[in-house]
Order: structure tokens, then C-alpha cells, then sequence
């Protein structure tokens, strides 16, 4: 099968290798259907350092059930199932309170053992827990359209609205979200879903930000920094936003949060942090401000959206402007780390 690998900065590659096969009895074997690149993905892509074993890339998927193994109940062959970017048995104690990205037994894609999603084929640990299957569908027989929306219940919708989730956006709050790449549109669709009165998007992008009006932000600034911090407590009246979204993982994107969350509010991560420590100290302390967020438990959330992507009601694979094969996937990188692409699908 073939498979994408990265060797260093700015140096992908799509490898063919032998297809995986069921090491255990909890793994299923998938066969591609959609995978996509992840704006996480483009950390490494800056700073991996050079390699001479590729590392395997990838942790966004929808596919069909290739084989099974002995121990698995939920799952059959020819099932259509999206695959949850982290694996996890869905039942230890963490998964039980909804934090399946802490699965004891779990993990990430991504390592030479269990490999990445951006393949032909994958090898999925605890299938019954890290596979959910649509039922009653085709891949065949469903538009494009709708393909690309069930592989944003893989990552990126899923990470927007857990951000929403533990902002704890509801009725009446307004929320800021900052950064206007596709997790920060999505946490866009996510607070609108979960019933926000007002959404500031803060992005400089007019692509993007017009997709995320249509998302349903009700103001975009273009500012940054303390301009961006004046301009949002300008229209705020002076208060700040009841929870503040940071899709970036930059500390000035954190800085920009720390400055416009409102006394009492929330700020909500869902940016990988390309920092190892953040001085919130005094900026939140006097706010009496909360600081949560992290990798997204997207298994809590996904039977949830599931009827709402199928009935059309959300339509978050709009993110996706670009669709390349398998072996393009170097120029997605590219592309993405660019700008010039939103999010790329990768059609194997």
C-alpha cells in the first residue's frame, strides 16, 4: 500500500510499504476512503528534525472495515466507520468521564508501530472504541459534500466544539474565538450550535473569515496584539468576552485570549501549545478567570453530531477547499503551510 511519511522539515513523502495486518485481536483493519492534512500537522512539518526513518503521518480518517480481529464485538467487515484521531478502548475510567484522549489503554497515530491514517490502508488499536460506524450508509451512494462533513467528526469540527464544550458557550454569552484557521471555524459553528448570542472571530484572512460569517460569527476583527485586544473590548462595551477560544497554540494568540476574557469567563485551548509554559499568573488571577481545554475527546462527542452531518443540519466539511490524491499529498503540506489551502481532503 502506499503511505505518507515525513523525514524533516518541509520533506513528505509517499512511501509504498506492506499493507498492516491485525497484530492483535482488539485491531481492525481500514482501507481509506477520505483521510485529510491536520493544521497540527504542520508543527512537525516546520520542525521535525531530519530523519532517516520516516515518521508515519496521519490521524484523520473515514473508511470502509477491511478484517477484524477475534476479540472485536461492534464491528464487521464492509462497515463504514470514521475513525477518532487518538485510539482508546472507551471504556477505562477516563473514557467512562469523557476524556478518551486520556484512555489509559489508548494512544496516537503516528508511531513506526501503529502508523498514520494519511495510507490506504490502517491498523486501528481497540477498534471497538476507536472506530464509530455510520450506520445504514454507503461511502459510494453519499455526496462528497457529506463524505467531507463525517471526516470533520474524525478532528476538526470535534476539537471546535469541545473547545465550545469546556468554554462552557451557551445562550446569551458571547464568545471570541481566535484564530480563524479550521478548528477556529469550527469552535465558529460549534458556539453557534450550542445556542452563543455573539461570535467574534479574530482573523486576518477574508477567505476565511467569510466562511466563518457564514458559520455564523457576528463580527470579524482583523486586528492583532493590543489592537485586537482594544478592538474586542470596544465592542464588548468595555466588559470582554464570556469565553475566549484560542485555536492557534501561539503565546501571542494566548496573550490576545488573557487580554479580552471577561471577569468570571473562560479561556478554552484547543491549539497544540508550541510552548512549554505560559506566564498566566496575575492575568488571570485577578479576572477570577479559568484557563481548560486539550486534545479533543472526540469519542464523547461524535455519536452526538453524527445525525445532525446526515440530516445536513451542520455542514462543517465546508473547511475542507482543496482535494488532492494520495500522491500529492507533499504539495497539501505545501499548500496548507502556505495559505493557500484551508484544509486539504486526501482521496487515496
Amino acid at each position: 500500500m502506499k503511505a505518507t511519511f515525513m523525514y524533516g522539515p518541509g520533506d513528505v513523502r509517499v512511501e509504498t510499504v506492506p499493507d498492516p495486518v491485525l497484530r492483535e485481536p482488539t485491531d481492525a483493519i481500514v482501507r481509506t476512503v477520505l483521510a485529510c492534512v491536520c493544521g497540527s500537522d504542520l508543527h512537525p512539518y516546520h520542525s521535525l528534525p531530519p530523519r532517516t526513518s520516516g515518521r508515519p503521518m496521519g490521524h484523520e480518517m473515514i473508511g470502509v472495515v477491511e478484517e477484524v480481529g477475534a476479540d472485536v464485538r461492534t464491528l464487521s467487515p464492509g462497515d463504514f466507520v470514521i475513525a477518532t484521531f487518538a485510539y482508546q478502548d472507551n471504556t477505562c475510567v477516563f473514557c467512562r468521564e469523557g476524556f478518551q484522549t486520556s484512555c489509559v489503554h489508548g494512544g496516537f497515530y503516528g508511531s513506526p508501530d501503529v502508523g498514520g491514517l494519511q495510507a490506504e490502508l490502517a491498523r486501528i488499536p481497540l477498534a471497538d472504541g476507536s472506530l464509530v460506524k455510520v450506520p445504514d450508509a454507503d461511502p459510494a451512494a453519499l455526496e462528497e459534500r457529506t463524505l467531507a462533513s463525517l471526516l470533520t467528526l474524525s478532528d476538526v469540527y470535534l476539537t471546535g466544539y469541545h473547545a465550545a464544550h469546556m468554554g462552557r458557550v451557551a445562550p446569551g454569552r458571547t464568545v471570541t474565538v481566535v484564530g480563524d484557521g479550521a478548528v477556529g471555524l469550527s469552535a465558529v459553528l460549534a458556539s453557534r450550535q450550542l445556542g452563543a448570542e455573539r461570535v467574534i472571530l479574530m482573523g486576518r484572512h477574508k477567505d476565511r473569515t467569510d466562511l466563518g460569517v457564514e458559520f455564523g460569527a457576528t463580527e470579524v476583527v482583523a486586528e492583532r496584539g493590543d489592537d485586537g485586544i482594544a478592538r474586542v473590548m470596544e465592542l464588548t462595551g468595555g466588559e470582554g468576552s464570556h469565553v475566549v477560544i484560542e485555536a492557534v497554540g501561539l503565546m501571542p494568540a494566548l496573550e490576545q485570549s488573557m487580554g479580552i476574557v471577561r471577569p468570571g469567563g473562560i479561556i478554552s485551548r484547543v491549539g497544540v501549545p508550541q510552548y512549554d509554559q505560559a506566564p498566566v499568573g496575575r492575568a488571570l488571577f485577578y479576572k477570577n478567570a479559568t484557563l481548560t481545554g486539550g486534545p479533543a475527546p472526540v469519542r464523547a462527542y461524535i455519536e452526538e453530531a453524527l445525525p445532525h452531518v446526515l440530516a445536513g443540519s451542520i455542514d462543517p466539511g465546508r473547511v475542507f477547499d482543496r482535494t488532492l490524491g494520495l500522491d500529492e499529498i507533499a504539495r497539501a503540506y505545501a499548500e496548507m503551510d502556505a495559505r493557500e489551502a484551508l484544509k486539504v481532503l486526501i482521496a487515496p
